[in-house]
């Protein structure tokens, strides 16, 4: 019997004149041909509303989901509206395996949900291979089944195609023989026509939204790793943030050691916990070693197979090995392994290489960190020694004249600092004292400060008078000379016999003269400055210096004090100056050399109010007895 067949359009429920009549993996015959035992009247009342309906509610299912779970649990409901089946799958192609697997499936046993098939093994890896549908009424008898359910009796394969490439296959299997017909088969090739598309729109959306996902956590683990510059910290934080990303079993960090000219482990861990590895991966050793030496990620889907791998732990199967580089040069490697065949995937390797890249410089911030760190540490240890040798040059307690008291104080405004004072016996209750100020500040200071004192301890056998002793240590230093290292200098000789007090200024801060300092009342009390000065020591050569000479009274004191007291600043900026200080010698009650430098002092810290002090200061107070 032949009869003319409905127009394909018809058959599909859409409109021939629309440009969309055609899509991609459409397995209709162009000219279908009815069963010869079936009227041609019952085939054309019975499929053309039956696919009309089925093909809205497929677009319905397809088109409005783009979440790949969804989509196939939608088109197994719909299929089994109108295909009464028990056993049901969708298997997807794994192009580097060339192997499918099921995705969904429904009425499967977990064993055959775990089975790997290859394009053209079984009925379903025919279907694939073939790129037609395959439908067959008894599986006993046919040679490619795979008998992975023994009441299985007929089954019926469909290939899922985008543009011409298998991407998986709609299989549905039955309990009884002939139980899918032609119907069926083309149902399902109608599902399948569309649902290919669907598929890979789904994939294409899953895999932008986990790139975008990916993109973000990387970014907050950029952020995150950049701000830890202890280097054990750092590569411990990048194995638990890397987490949010690869979900790895075995995680280490290897870092080039220039010295043993090896890569050498600096953190692993196996399942979360920390573990020691201590042997070193030479360049070009093992998939570590590949990694460093070609500076590519080196990606090992089965280790077993990879003519690099060194067995190191049998349980691995894949492998994951990227270098970590900066600025051309290899600084390290980071290395993840998993127990289970082909885990690690080319968005691993990417995102893995992305995050190197970050990872490389924090590496190297944190290794230069630690430098500047263990540096910082040795620097403060050699100025503590600094510190130590210039207090051992500083006499450790004024002299005691008869007739005098004496009492001085130094503070550094670093750990170590520029100012001097020393006290030279002269013999016959004659003592001298220098006051001085290097320039600059800490080690270069002190250095100058030191061979100053020495120079200067090395006159005293000489017994010279202040300015000549000036004079003379001006010559040595001439001799030494450092381009701008100078320092200026306050030298005075206490006569304890007959009082007086002859002074030399060598650009020194001026001292100051109050007389009447016994418990009278202050009112009475004369503060003035002494009007000495002088160039700086180190500058000029034979220089010459002034002398003057004051006889004292019982009461009188002499204040001698290094720039740092009167320049102190505030934290407006507002010095402390000399009124503040004629203040506080005017104001105190029955003083000695020794209150007299720790008001001094203490007016000036609470002037100063917390602020750094940016200068050293030095009191020294003579008071006639």
């Amino acid at each position: 019997m032949a009869t003319t067949p409905k127009p394909r359009s018809t058959a599909a429920g859409a409109d021939p004149t629309t440009p969309h009549d055609r899509f991609e993996g459409d397995y209709r015959p162009a000219s279908p041909t009815p069963s010869a035992t079936e009227p041609v009247s019952n085939v054309s009342a019975r499929l053309e509303p039956l696919q009309i309906d089925f093909l809205l509610r497929l677009a319905d299912a397809l088109n409005t989901t783009l979440d790949l779970n969804t989509l196939m649990h939608r088109v197994a409901d719909l299929v089994r509206a109108v295909i009464d089946y028990r056993i049901f799958a969708i298997l997807l192609l794994n192009d580097k395996t060339n192997e499918l697997r099921m995705r969904f499936q429904t009425g499967h046993t977990p064993e055959a949900e775990r089975m790997r098939i290859k394009i053209g093994h079984g009925i379903v890896g025919q279907a694939a291979l073939q790129r037609k549908s395959m439908l067959i009424d008894d599986v006993k008898k046919d040679e490619n089944y795979i008998n992975i359910h023994d009441d299985v009796m007929s089954e019926l394969a469909v290939p899922l195609v985008v543009k011409n490439k298998v991407i998986g296959i709609i299989d549905i299997q039955s309990e009884h023989v002939g139980f899918f017909t032609q119907e069926h088969r083309r149902l399902l090739e109608l599902t399948a026509s569309r649902m290919g598309v669907a598929i890979e729109n789904a994939r294409l959306y899953t895999r932008v939204s986990r790139q975008a996902q990916t993109l973000t956590v990387l970014s907050e683990i950029s952020r995150e790793i950049s701000s830890i510059l202890d280097l054990d910290d750092l590569l411990e934080r990048v194995g638990q943030v890397l987490k949010r990303v690869v979900d790895f079993q075995m995680f280490s960090i290897l870092l080039w050691d220039d010295r043993t000219q090896h890569l050498e482990h600096r953190f692993s861990s196996r399942y979360g916990e920390r573990v020691v590895r201590e042997h070193a991966v030479a360049l070009g050793y093992g998939i570590i070693g590949t990694a460093a030496e070609t500076r590519q990620p080196v990606l090992a889907p089965d280790v077993r197979k990879d003519p690099h791998y060194i067995a190191v732990n049998r349980e691995v199967r894949s492998e994951l090995a990227v270098p970590l580089i900066y600025k051309g040069k290899v600084i390290g490697v980071i290395d993840l392994e998993h127990t289970r065949v082909n885990y690690f995937n080319e968005d691993h390797q990417r995102t893995l290489t992305t995050l190197a890249a970050q990872l490389s410089v924090s590496i190297v911030n944190a290794r230069l960190y630690q430098r500047i760190s263990e540096e910082e540490q040795r620097m403060e240890r050699d100025l503590e020694m600094a510190r130590e040798v210039q207090l051992r040059l500083l006499p450790s307690e004024p002299p005691q004249p008869a007739h005098a008291e004496i009492a001085a104080k130094f503070l550094a405004a670093r750990s170590i600092g520029g100012d001097v004072y020393d006290f030279l016996d002269y013999g016959h209750g004659r003592t001298a004292l220098a006051i001085g100020d290097v320039s600059g500040k800490a080690a270069p200071a002190a250095l100058y400060a030191a061979l100053v004192s020495g120079i200067l301890r090395s006159l005293a056998t000489r017994q010279l008078s202040p300015g000549k002793m000036l004079a003379a240590l001006n010559n040595q230093l001439q001799e030494r000379k450092l381009d701008a290292q100078y320092v200026t200098m306050l030298m005075a000789v206490w006569d304890d016999e007959n009082q007086t007090l002859q002074i030399a200024n060598a650009g020194s801060v001026q001292p100051v003269f109050v007389t009447n300092t016994n418990c009278d009342d202050p009112a009475d009390r004369v503060v003035k400055t002494i009007e000495a000065e002088g160039f700086p020591l180190g500058l000029f050569p034979d220089a010459e210096y002034e002398e003057f000479t004051f006889s004292t009274q019982p009461g009188d004191m002499i204040v001698f004090f290094s720039d740092g007291i009167v320049d102190a600043e505030n934290a407006e900026h507002e010095m402390f100056g000399t009124d503040r200080l004629d203040h506080v010698l005017q104001q105190q009650p029955c003083p000695t050399a020794e209150s007299t430098v720790e008001a001094i002092l203490k007016a000036v810290t609470d002037f100063q109010a917390g602020t750094d002090h940016f200068d050293d200061e030095t009191v020294v107070v003579l008071r006639v007895i």
